[in-house]
């Protein structure tokens, strides 16, 4: 029987995947697989992977004929997994050697449907530690109850898939399977729903994965079109949380979070091309029109001065009946 599957997308990471399949063999045990997932890349990395396959112990190799972007290679990696446990790795990132069967003894230990752990995030030679917004570690907890308030910090904001470990059963309820398509923010659909359905999870100060950031290649490096995708995914959050029990709750969360990212990214809108850039301007107007208008005026409310403002006169631009769509 597989313990453990790891779902291991790859995309033109020539220059990483080497590191990333070295971390991998550090890990393997006879009852890991890793499911490594080749989203039609164009540089070298189908190569290095081919031989990932024939020298990696438990590695599965699949191919997109076309790229379809992390949440869809994740996935293929899903549907094909086999393990009692499953997680996820990035192609770029990397692990400690012997973490998985830590990560593994984890979850078996505290018996809860999933585990989130801290990480290290190393942008070129600087190294920070980065731990899940949560004090109590080594408690089993409902995760709906870690979802609030709506000021602060908290689980679902922490919305980094590689960081944890989930039990087969949530891949028995369709718990994680990510929104295909997304090109960007596929994580945040993804927490808000693991928190708002699954029974029992932990948070563990556990270090092992190492998260490379500022990598060119990554989404959140290029200004394009694709970085858009943010909206879909945020729309979709709103959406699912309106429709929870908990509805009048839960979303102020969801809306405060939506205005503090599309505040961010109107922030750093310079790094967008001009279309883009005028694409967000219109897509974020929309968005906020959508919002439920009592709960948005709370949330602009709370917020800072500055970001406030911002939002607000985003608010009141015009928006086309084609762009509210």
């Amino acid at each position: 029987m597989v313990k453990l599957s790891v779902i291991v997308p790859f995309y033109n990471v020539q220059q990483y995947a080497p590191d990333t399949l070295r971390s991998l063999r550090a890990n393997a045990r006879d009852d890991f697989e890793f499911i490594l997932v080749d989203d039609c890349s164009r540089d070298e990395t189908p190569d290095i992977l081919e031989r990932a396959a024939r020298e990696l112990p438990g590695a599965v190799h699949l191919r997109h004929e076309t790229n379809g972007g992390l949440a869809t290679a994740r996935n293929t990696g899903l549907d094909a997994a086999r393990g009692e446990y499953l997680t996820f790795l990035d192609g770029d990132d990397w692990l400690a050697p012997g973490y998985f069967s830590q990560l593994v003894g984890a979850i078996e230990e505290l018996g809860c449907d999933f585990v989130r752990t801290d990480h290290v995030q190393c942008t070129a030679r600087a190294r920070t530690v980065h731990r899940v917004p949560h004090g109590r570690r080594g408690v089993v907890l409902n995760p709906r109850d870690v979802i609030l308030p709506a000021d602060r910090s908290t689980s679902v904001d922490y919305a980094y898939a590689w960081a944890g470990i989930y039990h087969r059963r949530l891949a028995d309820a369709g718990l994680l399977h990510f929104t295909d398509g997304l090109r960007t923010a596929e994580d945040r659909p993804w927490i808000w729903r693991l928190h708002r359905e699954a029974e029992s999870f932990a948070a563990v100060g556990l270090l092992g994965v190492f998260y490379r950031r500022g990598v060119a290649s990554s989404l959140t490096q290029i200004g394009d079109v694709r970085q858009l995708d943010f909206i879909k995914a945020f729309d979709q959050v709103v959406r699912e949380t309106a429709a929870d029990r908990d509805a009048d709750e839960l979303l102020p969360k969801a809306v405060r979070t939506y205005c503090a990212i599309i505040s961010h990214h109107l922030g750093s809108i310079e790094r967008f091309e001009p279309s883009v850039a005028r694409k967000l301007k219109s897509m974020s107007a929309a968005a906020l029109k959508r919002m439920p208008q009592g709960v948005l005026d709370d949330a602009l409310d709370s917020m800072d001065v500055q970001r406030a403002t911002r939002l607000r006169r985003l608010r009141r631009r015009p928006v086309t009946a084609e762009v509210a769509a």
